[in-house]
């Protein structure tokens, strides 16, 4: 056994043991975030000094992940704090009080449905972020709000695959050539309807009767400015994709953009209040974001990257072609791997090592690919970026998710693989 081969063999001990800690954070009593960063830098030094064949390449490859991991976390947070904005004007009891119901069915449904289509517009990451702050505003009891925040992120997800906007992983396949617009929307969108009922229709067996009460933080007081507020940040939001689009910049140059409109707007609205107004700024807003999840999600992110830059991501895929031929077993298998690791370095080999000649664009293999990548990863609360946002903001435990959202979001993963193989074999896309 080789040197490059023993820290391989390190690199993957230690990120099982990380990962160990991250799954039983509230048994180890150590924080997530400390844990990721902790494991993020172990990985990049044994990479460094072990399996980078010079100092350049490790520091490009170092460079290259931390830029790549820098847009998704600025666009985070950006993301939260426009969230944070549109909140402390009461912008949401706006919203909230449109869903007259407390159903605790009809709330599912709602929710799931706005979630779906709001990703497919939007990404699921934003979309997540948007419903786990109305869901605060609904709901009273933390039991609730996170069954509901779970089946936002399935939701969400499955609403994501099937547009090259809604999934990061679909716009890589989008960007590449191997699917076109129209090709991924026509042949994921029943596939995708299908992940998320089959969800909620699993979620809902046990739930029944209606919501007691109505959230403290639901009686909060709608500011001055607030139907603009609400207005200007879902328009930022829907504004992201739009310029992405238009002018190929990463989705994070749209939301700050959208961010110094909302500062500059509300610094505005509120300039001759009589009254203190520092509360509903955004200045304030940074102080209420969650900063140890958006370094558990750097640090993690960043702990992936360096798996990847040695390469042990590719040695995954090549494994897993030596396996099997079949595409729906390979990319089945790849989404569910998803769930573990990050799925964009697994959807990336999977585009490097599947040339087009043999898969060609558009074809069953790279809309299954799409389909798998995006909704497999719901399987654990960390396999998506959904889910750990989620899990970042109502802090919800690993193993609670693993019990009782795990086998039906693999269930509605299923169910969603098999549609999509039933309609391409009867030749109905």
């Amino acid at each position: 056994m080789d040197s490059i081969q023993t820290v391989h063999i390190l690199m993957i001990a230690a990120f099982v043991v990380g990962y160990v800690f991250i799954v039983f954070e509230h048994r180890f009593g150590v924080n997530k975030g400390a844990t990721a960063l902790l494991l993020a830098g172990t990985l990049w030094t044994l990479y460094f000094v072990g399996v980078a064949p010079d100092l350049h390449t490790a520091t490009h490859a170092l460079e290259r992940h931390l830029a790549e991991v820098s847009q998704i976390i600025f666009f985070l947070l950006g993301a939260m704090t426009l969230v944070e904005v549109i909140d402390s004007h009461g912008s949401f009891r706006l919203v909230t009080d449109m869903i007259r119901t407390r159903s605790k069915r009809r709330i599912m449904w709602i929710l799931a449905v706005l979630a779906f289509f709001m990703s497919a517009l939007l990404d699921n990451l934003t979309t997540t972020i948007v419903m786990v702050s109305l869901l605060r505003r609904i709901l009273p009891d933390r039991e609730n709000r996170i069954l509901l925040g779970s089946m936002v992120v399935i939701a969400a997800n499955a609403g994501g695959a099937w547009t090259p906007m809604g999934d990061v992983t679909t716009s890589m396949l989008w960007i590449g050539g191997q699917v076109s617009t129209l090709g991924v929307i026509t042949a994921l969108a029943i596939p995708s309807v299908v992940t998320m009922v089959v969800a909620v229709l699993l979620l809902g067996l046990g739930q029944r009767g209606h919501y007691g009460g109505e959230s403290e933080e639901n009686s909060q007081k709608v500011e001055v400015g607030a139907r603009r507020v609400l207005a200007l940040g879902l328009g930022a939001f829907i504004f992201v994709p739009v310029f992405k689009t238009l002018t190929h910049l990463p989705p994070f140059v749209g939301v700050l953009i959208g961010l110094g409109v909302m500062w500059v707007v509300t610094d505005v609205v509120h300039r001759h209040s009589d009254e203190c107004r520092e509360h509903v700024k955004v200045p304030y807003a940074f102080t209420k974001i969650d900063v140890s999840g958006v370094l558990f999600f750097l640090g993690i992110l960043l702990a992936i990257g360096a798996l990847a830059s040695a390469g042990l991501l590719t040695v995954l895929a090549t494994g897993l072609n030596d396996m099997t031929s079949s595409p729906e077993v390979l990319a089945g298998t790849i989404g569910i791997l998803s769930a573990i690791v990050d799925n964009v370095p697994l959807v990336a080999a999977s585009m490097a090592m599947y040339p087009m000649e043999s898969f060609p664009a558009d074809g069953q293999f790279w809309h299954l690919i799409a389909f798998c990548a995006g909704t497999g990863g719901s399987i654990l609360i960390v396999g998506s970026a959904a889910g750990v946002a989620l899990m970042g903001m109502e802090k919800i435990d690993f193993v609670w998710y693993f019990k009782r959202i795990s086998l039906i979001a693999l269930i509605s993963y299923i169910a969603g693989m098999f549609t999509f193989i039933c309609i391409t074999a009867l030749g109905l896309i």
